[in-house]
């Protein structure tokens, strides 16, 4: 066909909103919304036609055309969806899911005036770090603490106000790149440092960190390598040794634990990581974040010397890296939880989920694939398998899970897309043409938001 005669035949804007499918459409969204979306698709399509590439329009093609676009502006906003990756800290799905008295505690300061940076005590303006600072303390043994918004700007506070133009030693070892292309040389020479390496990518002694120290000397940096483990002829001093030197030298140790871990979690078969507290008695200041192992919400926490600590509050990226009344609410709940280890493991979703018996996956699997079977048109079977931490903690960790394997008469791709574009979006894994939904990642709760999305898919793949 003709492209001057198919752009004839185009209809207006207004003839589209007035349509039947336009106050569906409005129904579930806006006028505003669906007139834009109508005319942004009036104008690629006659683009498209223009340039030959359609050359033929049927009759529910401009429909189906808004149908997408509005779903791609549902599934764009922030919402929840359902995990069923297996990957339980999974960056791009938000991490730390919060233990409830953090969520609560979000919402008792979200809607009221605060005593953020008011002391009470004193009737004058106070300082929004000290509470929290005072429990940091209480459950690491650090004379002090500060939080900013995630650990990477703990990093970049830390680096900026202990070693603007000095040398900063740190092992060829530890010079990663984590998400983002955040780059610890980078960070270095970023912040004003000057890069001192020291050592080899497996071996560094600890005289190669001696050899290194002299008069441009600012301190050492020991980053764990949490995303990734050299396995073999490895070896590095541990924060012990290396305080040691740096108290012969009389200079700080600073130390980039990246995730976080407050509890030993040896007994359940993780292998040993160094705890918060394990690390602060050796370095003069620790880094960690709040929303991996810690279970929190995003922030990065500076714990250590009380004199670091304080030259940190003066460094004037302070203010543009600080964090808000409800983060810091947050982050103290999570906190408390801590004062009872026994507990903390099941009040706090990341370290229940870590530390779920495999007989537990296995109970909440067969309650899901019971109430498929009885509830939706999809097949599900069962089938063994490993999650992970993710987040970059326990690299070398997999877990062992159930999943669920759904099918349904569409290709895996196809199911996967639907499931991401269900009322309660479900991002599952896909393994050798399989879907699969993993249960050491998913709450008993969402069982039946699981259910109405599946029936929600089932209706479109029967279209």
């Amino acid at each position: 066909m003709e492209a001057s005669k198919i752009l004839r035949q185009l209809p207006s804007v207004n003839e589209m909103l007035n349509s039947s499918d336009a106050k569906r459409w409005i129904k579930n969204s806006t006028q505003p919304v669906v007139k834009k979306i109508i005319d942004d698709v009036l104008d690629e399509t006659r683009q498209q036609v223009l340039e030959g590439k359609l050359d033929d329009i049927n009759d529910d093609y401009l429909s189906k055309q808004v149908e997408k676009k509005l779903a791609d502006r549902r599934v764009r906003r922030l919402q929840p969806v359902i995990n069923a990756t297996g990957v339980i800290l999974h960056t791009n799905l938000g991490r730390a899911k919060l233990p409830d008295s953090a969520v609560k505690a979000i919402e008792s300061v979200a809607n009221h005036a605060t005593n953020l940076e008011y002391d009470i005590t004193i009737g004058q303006r106070g300082d929004r770090y000290k509470y929290v600072g005072q429990l940091v303390s209480e459950l690491t043994g650090a004379e002090d603490a500060i939080v900013v918004n995630n650990n990477a700007a703990a990093v970049m506070l830390v680096l900026s106000t202990l070693f603007n133009q000095k040398e900063l030693i740190i092992s060829r070892g530890q010079l990663v790149e984590i998400g983002g292309s955040f780059r610890i040389p980078d960070i270095i020479t970023s912040t004003g440092g000057i890069l001192k390496e020291v050592g080899t990518t497996n071996k560094t002694h600890i005289k190669d960190y001696e050899n290194a120290i002299n008069e441009e000397t600012g301190g050492i940096l020991r980053v764990h390598t949490s995303n990734y483990k050299l396995i073999g002829f490895s070896e590095t001093p541990d924060s012990k040794e290396l305080a040691q030197l740096c108290t012969k030298y009389h200079l700080p140790l600073v130390n980039d634990l990246g995730s976080g871990l407050m509890l030993n979690l040896d007994q359940y078969g993780f292998g040993h990581e160094p705890t918060i507290r394990e690390e602060v008695e050796s370095c003069d200041l620790v880094m960690f974040s709040g929303d991996k192992l810690l279970g929190g919400p995003q922030a990065g926490i500076i714990a250590g010397k009380k004199k670091y600590i304080d030259r940190i509050k003066h460094n004037q990226l302070l203010r543009a890296l600080r964090v808000d009344k409800m983060t810091l609410s947050a982050l103290i709940a999570t906190l408390k939880i801590y004062r009872d280890p026994e507990h903390a493991i099941e009040k706090i979703p990341v370290l229940r989920e870590l530390t779920m018996d495999k007989g537990v996956v296995l109970e909440k699997a067969t309650k899901l694939q019971k109430l498929i079977l009885d509830k939706t048109d999809f097949q599900a079977t069962i089938a063994e398998g490993t999650s992970m931490v993710g987040g970059g903690s326990f690299p070398d960790v997999q877990l062992p899970t159930y999943l669920i394997d759904l099918k349904a008469s569409a290709s895996e791709t196809k199911l996967n897309r639907l499931l991401e574009y269900a009322k309660y979006p479900i991002i599952s894994r896909i393994n050798h043409g399989q879907v699969f939904l993993d249960l050491r990642s998913i709450d008993e709760s969402d069982f039946e938001k699981i259910i109405i999305s599946l029936n929600d898919v089932a209706k479109k793949i029967n279209k």
